[in-house]
């Protein structure tokens, strides 16, 4: 530790310096006037003797010959010299100030290195590592509900509350940057350390309910119950994954292709999740009879999460069946609201331009959707919503009650395809699609159904983006896939299990998985 009477002394030096500085100046510019002084003649007739015999050569005397005086010359310079002082005393007055100036603009402290921020990929890392771990832990969390009932586990799900709470204000954070959100560079750099603080503080809720949450459910103790619990929802989801798919068939008979285009793959996708969790429940209950708790804990959490994303994809066919219908017989009456709304743009649209070119756009729309129904082709009912719903291009609250719910309906379904989507690709999906849809989630919630169903569609593109782009992250596992568990490739791509090590890694959670932020996808 350095005294702390260098520093003081350091402080003190600088106007010490500056005095001296400026007594130089003044000495010089009265010493330069002292000197000169003595040639100086004044206008009377009097002449000053000069007792010189140099005096009185030729070129002592020009000056007095041209009447140029020497005060003349002297006292410009003089003039000079002494606001050249004043200049630089208070150019040291300045220097000083700015010196010790504690404030925001202050060179002490622009002077001083700039600390780095952090970086952008960090940011993004961090907001995937801690969606993966917050969505992990939610699953976790409904079995171990399943098992212990609502209220034992209240203290768990308000820790999880908070840690989505969170995460939501730093996909807030990131969204608002994304939009040029601040601008000034400096604060950019503090909003992203604010989404890498918000993140961390989110995976800290869930570290500080950790230990009560494994103790609880005690895992390592003996997992009768628990392996129970995952065993009669792996069958339940069994049932469902068949139903789901003779569903799946009657939509595309029923409906045009586009109806059923954001479901397409789910079943399959679902009974590979499911494969997974067989094999997983097996090498549980033989690690749990041969008394090896922890490899059995390990284990089951990693079938329950496979469970989980099964039960994801089902219920989104089940789910787009469900608005398909509902869609369906919403149609008729958005077609006559559609009408009602466009009546009053009618009459101030005989002036022509944009109000003019709306009115015959809308009208093209509501032409060709009742021309589709009346052909009785396939069609896409929620598809056709969303198209009648653009074509009035009015705002949520202007819009009548039957346009409103059909604005719900859609985005509703947009953002839950989305979310679906999401879910059961994390291990691919980047922090963009994750951020555009938690905004879609936070507009639907606010009511502007327009704007998260533009989010929502942006989330899925830039999710699909990110599996074109990346492929299944399984290719980074060390060992060839031979080795692995079957469906391992779609847990992988799930974000089940870590691509790095799939076979021996502890799932993410309540506890976390060790190692899980370090490389996480970041775009």
């Amino acid at each position: 530790m350095t005294s702390s009477k260098p520093r003081g002394r350091s402080r003190r030096a600088g106007p010490q310096v500056s005095a001296r500085v400026v007594l130089a100046v003044l000495g010089g510019t009265t010493g330069f006037v002292w000197l000169v002084l003595p040639g100086m003649t004044t206008r009377t007739q009097a002449p000053v003797a000069i007792t010189s015999p140099a005096a009185s050569s030729p070129a002592a005397a020009a000056p007095t010959e041209d009447g140029a005086s020497t005060t003349d010359l002297v006292l410009p310079l003089v003039a000079v010299g002494a606001a050249g002082a004043l200049a630089g005393y208070g150019y040291v007055r300045r220097l000083r100030r700015t010196r010790t100036r504690t404030t925001p603009g202050g060179a002490a402290l622009s002077s001083r290195p700039e600390e780095p921020g952090v970086p952008d990929d960090r940011a993004r890392a961090a907001l995937v590592a801690a969606d993966d771990r917050v969505r992990a832990a939610r699953d976790e969390l409904g079995f171990a509900r399943e098992l212990f009932g609502v209220q034992a586990m209240a203290p768990f799900a308000g820790a999880l509350r908070e840690a989505e709470r969170e995460l939501t204000a730093a996909f807030r954070m990131r969204q608002r940057y994304d939009d040029g959100v601040p601008q000034d560079p400096a604060a950019r750099r503090q909003a992203l350390a604010g989404i890498v603080g918000r993140c961390a503080e989110a995976e800290r809720r869930l570290d500080a309910a950790a230990q009560g949450f494994g103790r609880l459910r005690g895992l390592e103790r003996g997992m009768g119950a628990a392996l129970g619990v995952a065993e009669a929802r792996f069958r339940e989801l069994t049932g469902r994954t068949a139903a789901a798919e003779a569903v799946l068939g009657e939509l595309r008979e029923r409906y045009a292709a586009t109806a059923s285009a954001s479901v397409t793959g789910y079943v399959e996708q679902a009974k590979d999740r499911l494969v997974f969790a067989t094999v997983r429940l097996n090498q549980a209950r033989q690690a749990d009879d041969a008394g090896h708790r922890e490899e059995a804990a390990r284990q089951l959490r990693t079938a329950e999460g496979a469970v989980a994303q099964a039960a994801v994809l089902v219920e989104a066919v089940e789910r787009t069946a469900g608005e398909l219908r509902e869609a369906a017989g919403l149609i008729p009456a958005v077609l006559t609201g559609a009408e009602a709304a466009l009546t009053p743009l009618r009459d101030t649209a005989g002036t022509g331009g944009e109000a003019l070119a709306h009115i015959l756009h809308a009208d093209a729309v509501l032409s060709s959707v009742r021309q589709e129904l009346t052909v009785g082709m396939p069609y896409d009912p929620v598809g056709v919503l969303r198209r009648l719903v653009r074509a009035i291009a009015a705002p949520d609250a202007a819009r009548a009650g039957v346009l409103a719910a059909a604005a719900r309906l859609t985005a509703r379904s947009s953002t839950a395809a989305a979310a679906d989507f999401v879910a059961t690709h994390r291990g691919a999906v980047g922090a963009d699609a994750r951020t555009r849809l938690a905004e879609a989630h936070r507009l639907l919630t606010a009511g502007d159904s327009a704007g998260a169903e533009v989010l929502a569609l942006e989330a899925r593109s830039l999710a699909e983006q990110d599996v074109r782009l990346r492929g299944n992250p399984y290719t980074a596992a060390p060992v060839p896939p031979a080795a692995h568990t079957a469906g391992t490739a779609g847990a992988v791509l799930g974000g089940i299990v870590p691509a790095e090590d799939p076979e021996n890694a502890r799932p993410a959670g309540f506890a976390g998985r060790p190692g899980a932020s370090e490389a996480p996808p970041a775009a």
